[in-house]
């Protein structure tokens, strides 16, 4: 059909500019959607489809060959039951997230390590406190679980900042330079009595589920923080409340949870030491990664015309 789809609300005229002259190059005609429910009546027609889509679409689209989803998780594109066609390409948009969720981990990280959420808690009850002592990202031992694009953002981060990072993933091998060493998942259990802090950025698969269990929270010291900016699935929540309401935890910070929303009266909310976000920390406020997102699919609508591999291409067997 040679037609594309794109609908994203992150985009802007520019990008509408960039995307059109991408596709008049690969030999493309396209259309832009402002939304989902009007993409849903004519997603038919469209061989590409770039941005978010509700899962529900993909079986009415049955010319697809490629979905290019606008985030870096796509657990919810996995079931092989939603795809018109066994070859249907997906890609993500992994490579424009990690600028804005390591930003984000930094900073909950360091209002942890500051005692924000104990200075927040104070002020509002228009007290005047002076908590000690405060702790520094400067010599602390960070493990990241996930050397991806986020988990490897968050290393240079953090090793600029003075910290000892641990990077561990499923191979024990990552590229990023920022890690003092990289071990296989198998080696975790070793690595969480020393952390001062955790930070999680794993997808949702069935790898991952789970994997901070009660015994591995256990094994985390009483000083240690986790960040999760993955996906909730990965936590036993209901161990980490307990570790936190017993102070065998030093806090925690989460921009993401099961479920979510979070409900009102989920005992999270009222957690010591602990810093939730609505999962806004790779949200497409951030220019630049509005801007990535739509560069890269260029760069794989090119090789994508060429017959040649796509750069961020999911095993959906695997999940990432």
């Amino acid at each position: 059909m040679k037609n594309i789809a794109v609908c994203a609300s992150f985009i802007t005229g520019a990008h509408l500019r960039q995307i059109r002259e991408a596709a008049e190059r690969a030999g493309f005609t396209v259309s832009f959607f402002e939304t989902q429910a009007a993409l849903g009546e004519a997603i038919a027609d469209f061989e590409v489809v770039f941005g978010y889509i509700p899962p529900e679409l993909l079986p009415g689209a049955r010319e697809l060959r490629w979905l290019c989803a606008a985030s870096a998780g796509v657990d919810q594109y996995l079931d092989d039951a939603l795809w018109p066609r066994p070859d249907c390409l997906l890609t993500n948009s992994s490579g424009a997230y990690g600028p804005a969720i390591s930003e984000h981990i930094i900073m909950v990280l360091l209002m942890l390590l500051r005692r924000m959420p104990a200075y927040q808690a104070a002020l509002s009850r228009r007290e005047w406190p002076s908590f000690t002592p405060i702790r520094s990202i400067a010599g602390s031992r960070v493990v990241i679980l996930g050397t991806g694009d986020i988990g490897s953002h968050t290393a240079r981060r953090l090793k600029a900042l003075g910290a000892q990072v641990t990077g561990v993933c499923r191979s024990g091998r990552a590229g990023e330079p920022a890690f003092e060493r990289v071990l296989p998942a198998a080696a975790l259990d070793g690595v969480l009595p020393e952390a001062d802090a955790l930070v999680m950025a794993l997808p949702a698969t069935a790898e991952t589920a789970g994997l901070l269990s009660r015994e591995r929270i256990a094994l985390l010291p009483p000083r240690a923080y986790v960040v999760n900016v993955g996906r909730g699935s990965a936590v036993d929540q209901e161990a980490l409340v307990e570790a936190l309401e017993a102070g065998r935890l030093a806090g925690a910070a989460l921009d993401v949870m099961t479920p979510e929303p979070l409900p009102a009266d989920h005992p999270l909310w009222t957690c010591p030491n602990t810093i939730i976000t609505p999962h806004v920390s790779g949200n497409m406020a951030l220019g630049l990664t509005c801007d990535l997102d739509v560069e890269m699919f260029c760069q794989d609508l090119s090789r994508y015309a060429a017959g040649a591999p796509l750069a961020r291409l999911v095993d959906r067997k695997r999940g990432y």
